[in-house]
């Protein structure tokens, strides 16, 4: 999530009769100001965020840290999943994700892990639906604070509505079943449905 996103050519056109002048725009770049938002989502909401320190990589032995913390979690929030171990994981295919040291502590604690497909953002629901959802509302605002950025950013993420999180996991069936009759190939967004 960005200070300033710049915002989409849908979001900045303007309606305007055929004999008003042109207007100009000035070229606008997006801020090198930015935080980093991991959220952990099922068909009911968030299960879990957080934000990326300051200075800090998102890296192994960072995303393990991450891996702790969801766990508790699901514990609280998701109390009968937790107790029938009726809980999966999807995440994709980042070496912080991916690495050896996750894989054993989730295998470890018998975390189911849905397989990732190489080269797949089409199946990544972060990637369909939430990050786009959250990024749209905040493209075009310019915002004072980390704090600020990280405030609008997670109140955008938690507002949407649970027939999205819903209608997100009914896509990515759709996908998944897409990407099963292609035997892998690549194929790109609306064209999975």
């Amino acid at each position: 999530m960005y200070g300033y996103d710049v915002e989409t050519k849908v979001q900045s056109s303007q309606w305007v009769s055929e004999t008003s002048p042109r207007s100009n725009k000035s070229r606008q770049a997006r801020s090198h100001v930015k935080v980093i938002l991991t959220v952990f989502f099922y068909s009911e909401g968030v299960v879990h965020y957080e934000f990326l320190p300051q200075g800090r990589t998102a890296n192994k032995e960072y995303y393990l840290e991450v891996m702790q913390r969801l766990r508790e979690a699901v514990r609280k929030k998701r109390p009968d999943a937790w107790r029938k171990n009726r809980w999966m994981l999807q995440h994709d295919n980042a070496p912080s994700q991916s690495s050896f040291l996750v894989r054993e502590f989730l295998a470890r604690h018998a975390t189911t892990v849905l397989p990732q497909a190489p080269y797949s953002p089409d199946l990544a629901p972060a990637d369909f639906v939430l990050f786009p959802k959250v990024k749209s509302t905040l493209k075009g605002r310019s915002f004072e604070s980390i704090e600020a950025i990280k405030t609008n950013s997670l109140a955008h993420s938690c507002s949407i509505p649970k027939t999205a999180f819903q209608e997100c996991f009914r896509t990515l069936k759709k996908r998944w079943q897409r990407c099963i009759q292609s035997r892998g190939e690549y194929f790109e967004g609306d064209k999975a449905e």
